[in-house]
Protein backbone atom coordinates (compact mmCIF):
# COMPACT_ATOMS: atom_id res chain seq x y z
CA UNK A 1 0.00 0.00 0.00
CA UNK A 2 1.66 3.51 -1.33
CA UNK A 3 2.75 5.56 2.07
CA UNK A 4 0.89 9.25 1.16
CA UNK A 5 3.61 11.96 2.49
CA UNK A 6 2.59 15.45 3.67
CA UNK A 7 3.77 16.43 0.28
CA UNK A 8 1.51 13.98 -1.79
CA UNK A 9 -1.31 14.95 0.30
CA UNK A 10 -1.25 18.53 -0.45
CA UNK A 11 -0.58 18.29 -3.98
CA UNK A 12 -3.54 15.94 -4.50
CA UNK A 13 -5.64 18.47 -2.20
CA UNK A 14 -4.23 21.40 -4.53
CA UNK A 15 -5.37 19.33 -7.90
CA UNK A 16 -8.95 18.24 -6.34
CA UNK A 17 -9.11 22.39 -5.94
CA UNK A 18 -8.25 23.15 -9.11
CA UNK A 19 -10.83 20.50 -10.82
CA UNK A 20 -13.77 21.64 -8.70
CA UNK A 21 -12.92 24.81 -9.59
CA UNK A 22 -13.04 24.49 -13.27
CA UNK A 23 -16.43 22.81 -12.96
CA UNK A 24 -18.07 26.00 -11.62
CA UNK A 25 -19.04 28.26 -14.24
CA UNK A 26 -19.26 31.51 -11.74
CA UNK A 27 -16.12 33.57 -11.88
CA UNK A 28 -15.74 34.70 -8.07
CA UNK A 29 -16.36 31.26 -6.83
CA UNK A 30 -13.80 29.30 -9.43
CA UNK A 31 -11.86 32.24 -8.94
CA UNK A 32 -11.19 31.48 -5.18
CA UNK A 33 -10.89 27.95 -5.83
CA UNK A 34 -7.92 28.00 -8.35
CA UNK A 35 -6.33 30.98 -5.56
CA UNK A 36 -6.68 28.11 -2.79
CA UNK A 37 -5.33 25.67 -5.06
CA UNK A 38 -2.68 27.73 -6.02
CA UNK A 39 -1.40 28.66 -2.35
CA UNK A 40 -1.69 24.50 -2.38
CA UNK A 41 0.61 24.32 -5.26
CA UNK A 42 3.34 26.70 -3.18
CA UNK A 43 3.43 24.66 -0.20
CA UNK A 44 4.06 21.50 -1.89
CA UNK A 45 6.92 23.31 -3.80
CA UNK A 46 8.68 24.88 -0.65
CA UNK A 47 8.16 21.42 1.37
CA UNK A 48 8.67 18.60 -1.28
CA UNK A 49 12.17 18.93 -1.42
CA UNK A 50 14.95 19.94 0.78
CA UNK A 51 15.56 22.82 -0.82
CA UNK A 52 12.29 24.49 -2.05
CA UNK A 53 11.40 24.92 -5.54
CA UNK A 54 12.28 28.85 -6.12
CA UNK A 55 11.41 28.95 -9.69
CA UNK A 56 7.62 26.93 -9.46
CA UNK A 57 7.11 29.21 -6.25
CA UNK A 58 7.49 32.60 -7.58
CA UNK A 59 5.92 31.60 -10.99
CA UNK A 60 2.84 30.55 -8.99
CA UNK A 61 3.17 33.98 -7.26
CA UNK A 62 2.28 35.72 -10.08
CA UNK A 63 -0.60 33.58 -11.09
CA UNK A 64 -1.75 34.08 -7.60
CA UNK A 65 -1.35 37.93 -7.64
CA UNK A 66 -3.27 38.23 -11.47
CA UNK A 67 -5.93 36.24 -9.74
CA UNK A 68 -6.21 38.37 -7.22
CA UNK A 69 -6.62 41.30 -9.19
CA UNK A 70 -8.87 39.89 -11.19
CA UNK A 71 -10.94 38.77 -8.27
CA UNK A 72 -10.91 42.50 -6.71
CA UNK A 73 -11.70 43.47 -10.16
CA UNK A 74 -15.20 41.01 -9.62
CA UNK A 75 -16.33 41.90 -6.16
CA UNK A 76 -15.70 45.72 -7.27
CA UNK A 77 -17.69 45.32 -10.37
CA UNK A 78 -20.71 43.82 -8.16
CA UNK A 79 -20.46 46.05 -4.77
CA UNK A 80 -22.50 49.15 -4.68
CA UNK A 81 -19.24 50.45 -2.62
CA UNK A 82 -18.37 51.18 -6.64
CA UNK A 83 -20.88 53.73 -7.56
CA UNK A 84 -19.85 57.37 -7.05
CA UNK A 85 -21.99 59.05 -4.64
CA UNK A 86 -23.13 61.65 -7.11
CA UNK A 87 -25.06 58.92 -8.82
CA UNK A 88 -25.82 56.85 -6.02
CA UNK A 89 -29.71 58.37 -5.43
CA UNK A 90 -29.97 56.88 -9.00
CA UNK A 91 -28.96 53.70 -9.16
CA UNK A 92 -32.89 52.24 -8.53
CA UNK A 93 -33.50 53.45 -11.97
CA UNK A 94 -30.80 50.79 -13.27
CA UNK A 95 -31.28 48.05 -10.75
CA UNK A 96 -30.68 45.62 -13.88
CA UNK A 97 -27.50 46.50 -14.10
CA UNK A 98 -24.40 45.59 -11.79
CA UNK A 99 -22.60 48.09 -10.20
CA UNK A 100 -19.61 48.27 -11.91
CA UNK A 101 -21.42 48.43 -15.62
CA UNK A 102 -23.78 50.92 -14.13
CA UNK A 103 -20.92 53.23 -13.49
CA UNK A 104 -19.35 52.63 -16.84
CA UNK A 105 -22.72 54.33 -18.66
CA UNK A 106 -22.62 57.19 -15.60
CA UNK A 107 -18.69 57.74 -17.08
CA UNK A 108 -20.10 58.92 -20.76
CA UNK A 109 -22.95 60.56 -19.28
CA UNK A 110 -23.81 64.10 -18.29
CA UNK A 111 -26.04 64.47 -15.11
CA UNK A 112 -27.50 67.73 -15.40
CA UNK A 113 -30.70 70.17 -14.26
CA UNK A 114 -33.54 71.83 -17.82
CA UNK A 115 -35.47 74.27 -17.65
CA UNK A 116 -38.99 74.46 -18.24
CA UNK A 117 -39.88 74.26 -22.11
CA UNK A 118 -36.11 72.79 -23.28
CA UNK A 119 -36.89 70.66 -26.70
CA UNK A 120 -35.04 67.33 -26.28
CA UNK A 121 -35.74 65.90 -29.52
CA UNK A 122 -37.56 67.52 -32.34
CA UNK A 123 -39.64 65.72 -35.28
CA UNK A 124 -37.48 64.92 -38.24
CA UNK A 125 -34.58 66.34 -37.11
CA UNK A 126 -31.18 63.79 -36.32
CA UNK A 127 -30.80 62.45 -33.16
CA UNK A 128 -27.79 64.10 -31.60
CA UNK A 129 -28.22 62.97 -27.61
CA UNK A 130 -30.25 60.30 -25.64
CA UNK A 131 -31.94 61.63 -22.70
CA UNK A 132 -32.99 59.54 -19.18
CA UNK A 133 -35.78 61.64 -17.58
CA UNK A 134 -34.60 61.69 -13.87
CA UNK A 135 -37.28 64.35 -12.82
CA UNK A 136 -40.28 66.55 -14.41
CA UNK A 137 -43.16 65.30 -17.48
CA UNK A 138 -42.56 65.21 -21.17
CA UNK A 139 -44.58 66.83 -23.62
CA UNK A 140 -44.84 64.92 -26.51
CA UNK A 141 -45.80 66.10 -30.15
CA UNK A 142 -46.17 63.42 -32.68
CA UNK A 143 -48.03 62.34 -35.96
CA UNK A 144 -50.21 65.75 -34.85
CA UNK A 145 -50.91 64.80 -31.59
CA UNK A 146 -49.91 65.50 -28.35
CA UNK A 147 -49.24 63.53 -24.68
CA UNK A 148 -47.45 63.58 -21.90
CA UNK A 149 -44.49 60.88 -20.75
CA UNK A 150 -43.80 60.22 -17.62
CA UNK A 151 -40.45 60.74 -16.00
CA UNK A 152 -37.95 57.27 -16.06
CA UNK A 153 -37.65 56.72 -19.59
CA UNK A 154 -35.14 57.31 -22.51
CA UNK A 155 -35.16 59.86 -25.24
CA UNK A 156 -33.59 59.39 -28.16
CA UNK A 157 -32.87 55.71 -27.81
CA UNK A 158 -34.49 55.04 -31.13
CA UNK A 159 -32.27 57.11 -32.74
CA UNK A 160 -29.69 55.80 -31.42
CA UNK A 161 -29.76 52.72 -32.15
CA UNK A 162 -31.50 52.89 -35.73
CA UNK A 163 -29.71 56.09 -36.98
CA UNK A 164 -32.53 57.50 -38.11
CA UNK A 165 -33.67 61.41 -37.36
CA UNK A 166 -36.02 61.58 -34.24
CA UNK A 167 -40.16 60.59 -34.64
CA UNK A 168 -40.98 63.11 -32.59
CA UNK A 169 -40.72 66.64 -30.89
CA UNK A 170 -40.47 65.77 -27.20
CA UNK A 171 -40.08 68.97 -24.72
CA UNK A 172 -39.99 69.49 -21.06
CA UNK A 173 -43.39 70.39 -19.25
CA UNK A 174 -41.57 71.59 -15.82
CA UNK A 175 -37.71 72.08 -14.43
CA UNK A 176 -36.28 68.56 -14.41
CA UNK A 177 -33.10 67.02 -14.05
CA UNK A 178 -31.94 64.91 -16.75
CA UNK A 179 -28.80 62.38 -17.87
CA UNK A 180 -27.56 62.97 -20.89
CA UNK A 181 -25.50 60.84 -23.79
CA UNK A 182 -23.79 62.26 -26.80
CA UNK A 183 -24.70 59.74 -29.46
CA UNK A 184 -21.20 59.93 -31.22
CA UNK A 185 -19.66 59.16 -27.77
CA UNK A 186 -22.22 56.25 -27.70
CA UNK A 187 -21.34 54.89 -30.85
CA UNK A 188 -17.26 54.72 -29.84
CA UNK A 189 -17.44 53.45 -26.42
CA UNK A 190 -19.70 51.23 -27.45
CA UNK A 191 -17.20 50.01 -30.43
CA UNK A 192 -14.26 50.12 -27.83
CA UNK A 193 -16.22 47.91 -24.62
CA UNK A 194 -18.74 45.45 -25.28
CA UNK A 195 -19.36 45.31 -21.83
CA UNK A 196 -20.38 49.28 -22.12
CA UNK A 197 -22.38 48.22 -25.41
CA UNK A 198 -24.29 45.30 -23.46
CA UNK A 199 -24.87 47.33 -20.52
CA UNK A 200 -26.58 50.22 -22.59
CA UNK A 201 -28.72 47.52 -24.30
CA UNK A 202 -29.61 46.23 -22.13
CA UNK A 203 -31.52 49.27 -20.33
CA UNK A 204 -32.79 50.54 -23.87
CA UNK A 205 -34.33 47.37 -24.36
CA UNK A 206 -36.14 47.35 -20.54
CA UNK A 207 -36.86 51.06 -21.37
CA UNK A 208 -38.69 50.20 -24.86
CA UNK A 209 -40.38 46.93 -23.06
CA UNK A 210 -42.04 49.24 -20.77
CA UNK A 211 -42.72 51.41 -23.14
CA UNK A 212 -45.04 48.84 -25.75
CA UNK A 213 -46.54 47.58 -22.10
CA UNK A 214 -48.04 51.07 -21.48
CA UNK A 215 -49.14 51.90 -25.17
CA UNK A 216 -52.48 51.25 -26.13
CA UNK A 217 -55.82 52.00 -24.14
CA UNK A 218 -55.54 54.61 -21.38
CA UNK A 219 -58.29 52.87 -19.75
CA UNK A 220 -57.50 50.45 -16.46
CA UNK A 221 -59.04 47.66 -15.37
CA UNK A 222 -61.66 48.99 -13.13
CA UNK A 223 -62.70 51.72 -16.44
CA UNK A 224 -63.32 48.98 -18.18
CA UNK A 225 -65.73 47.03 -15.94
CA UNK A 226 -67.46 50.13 -15.18
CA UNK A 227 -67.91 50.36 -18.99
CA UNK A 228 -69.33 47.24 -19.30
CA UNK A 229 -71.70 47.23 -16.67
CA UNK A 230 -72.99 50.35 -18.58
CA UNK A 231 -74.24 47.67 -21.38
CA UNK A 232 -78.14 47.16 -20.75
CA UNK A 233 -78.85 43.20 -19.68
CA UNK A 234 -81.27 41.80 -21.99
CA UNK A 235 -83.01 38.97 -20.47
CA UNK A 236 -83.49 36.19 -22.41
CA UNK A 237 -86.43 34.11 -22.66
CA UNK A 238 -86.49 30.81 -20.86
CA UNK A 239 -88.22 27.58 -23.12
CA UNK A 240 -89.45 24.41 -21.74
CA UNK A 241 -87.03 21.71 -22.69
CA UNK A 242 -90.05 19.72 -24.41
CA UNK A 243 -90.93 22.68 -26.60
CA UNK A 244 -87.50 22.90 -28.31
CA UNK A 245 -87.20 20.97 -31.88
CA UNK A 246 -85.21 18.08 -32.05
CA UNK A 247 -83.80 17.50 -35.55
CA UNK A 248 -84.07 14.45 -36.55
CA UNK A 249 -80.78 12.76 -37.42
CA UNK A 250 -80.28 9.52 -39.63
CA UNK A 251 -77.96 7.09 -38.31
CA UNK A 252 -75.85 4.81 -40.49
CA UNK A 253 -74.37 1.45 -39.56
Amino acid sequence: MYDFSLADIIVLLAAVTYFIGYLITHQITLRIAVLIGTGLYIWYYWIVDDTPLWVAIWTSIAIALANSIGLASLFLRNSTLSIPKRHKDIYAHFKVLPPGDFRKLMRAATRRSVPKGMVLTTDEKPVTSVFYILSGPVAVEKFGESFDLPEGIFLGEVGYLTGRPASATTVMTTDGDVLEWKVDVLKRKADRDVRFRLAMDAVISLDLANKVARAGSPKTKESAVRSTSLVPSVPVPSLPVSSLPVPSVPVSL
